[in-house]
């Protein structure tokens, strides 16, 4: 919304090493703060802010995807629920925040973005390992479809 390049495109946001999976439309990352354990970003591969800018069938592939996405964290996570999140102010590019909502959670009725806590920011083997851990369960939740 300020004119800079859009860190989504240029790659510099999501980073890198979080990368899960290609999904299609979408590219899913492990979100870089784990307080809410799975959290995790679908990110579109190309530039648009607002969901009117896609295509009908880009909307419902993404819807797809989002969906696919959602039950392999539910099923993963074991989640009472999972949050649904697309906003876009911050980083104007659409990205969905898919939040497992776990039977531990210390504020379940509040948003994500509501509960005070320090980010949990995982050491490279931890993240590598996760990262791992859900790459192959992936495929086991296809077909995602390009």
């Amino acid at each position: 919304m300020n004119g800079d390049p859009c860190k989504a495109c240029v790659g510099t946001w999501p980073s890198q090493d979080h990368f899960i999976a290609d999904c299609g439309l979408t590219k899913a990352y492990l979100h870089d703060d784990q307080f809410f354990r799975g959290w995790t970003v679908l990110v579109l591969k190309r530039h648009a802010t607002e969901l009117f800018h896609l295509s009908r069938e880009e909307r419902g592939r993404l819807i797809e995807e989002v969906a696919q996405v959602s039950a392999l964290l539910a099923e993963e996570w074991q989640a009472v629920k999972i949050n649904y999140e697309l906003l876009g102010n911050q980083l104007p590019h659409i990205h969905w925040h898919l939040i497992p909502r776990l039977s531990q959670d210390p504020a379940p009725l509040e948003p994500v973005w509501r509960v005070a806590h320090e980010p949990v920011r995982l050491e490279s083997d931890a993240l590598a390992s996760l990262v791992n851990r859900l790459r192959t369960v992936w495929p086991t939740h296809r077909p995602f479809k390009p």
